[in-house]
């Protein structure tokens, strides 16, 4: 695990077919520490990840559950997602305590909803840092550049597309992708010209 901002830590998991990697992060917070999207951590990674602690994991989108019930039997931390994506999480074997709704605070971080990918998909934005982390509303591919993710995989693009463009109304500077490379500085410049390619 590496620090990529002060107190948080992300792993890769690479994905030959993407050419990019899937992150995990985790958050180091007094009120109790985050776990984000945790992608499948190698064993000393999840040593790490049990030795450092978990309070609660966060899952961006129905398909991100990926190592969540690793995490969660190791460090005893509750899953919580989205309502609208938890019932296609749990068909593919997630476990699922709580719900994330939008413009809820959960720990620093403020949900925001992203729906497009699929009905459920939210962001996590931490105002006071600038930070906003994704998990499918947007890819950090190439390095240092925004995409989104093939419209054959996107539930309703036009949705998606707008809400991409509503992130602008938020305060960041710094991104982190669930999927792609994170953006440490100008990122809401790289999103603006991301959604200068929108057609209107």
């Amino acid at each position: 695990m590496r620090e990529v901002v002060s107190d948080i830590y992300t792993w890769p998991w690479f994905s030959e077919p993407h050419g990019y990697n899937f992150n995990g992060h985790l958050i180091r917070h007094a009120g109790g520490n985050l776990c984000i999207d945790p992608v499948e951590p190698a064993e000393e990674e999840l040593n790490e990840i049990a030795r450092r602690g978990v309070a609660r994991i966060l899952l961006t989108n129905r398909n991100h559950s990926r190592a969540a019930n690793k995490v969660r039997a190791r460090t005893g931390a509750r899953t919580a997602i989205h309502p609208a994506d938890a019932p296609h999480a749990r068909s593919q074997s997630a476990d699922l305590d709580d719900e994330l709704n939008i413009g809820e605070k959960v720990g620093p971080l403020t949900v925001v909803g992203v729906p497009g990918k699929s009905p459920g998909e939210v962001a996590l934005h931490w105002p006071e840092r600038k930070i906003l982390i994704v998990g499918d509303a947007v890819v950090g591919d190439p390095p240092g550049r925004c995409k989104l993710l093939p419209e054959k995989v996107v539930d309703d693009p036009a949705r998606l597309r707008e809400s991409v463009r509503s992130l602008l109304e938020l305060d960041f500077d710094i991104l982190l992708p669930g999927d792609g490379a994170p953006i440490l500085q100008g990122a809401k410049e790289r999103l603006r010209e991301l959604v200068a390619t929108f057609a209107e």
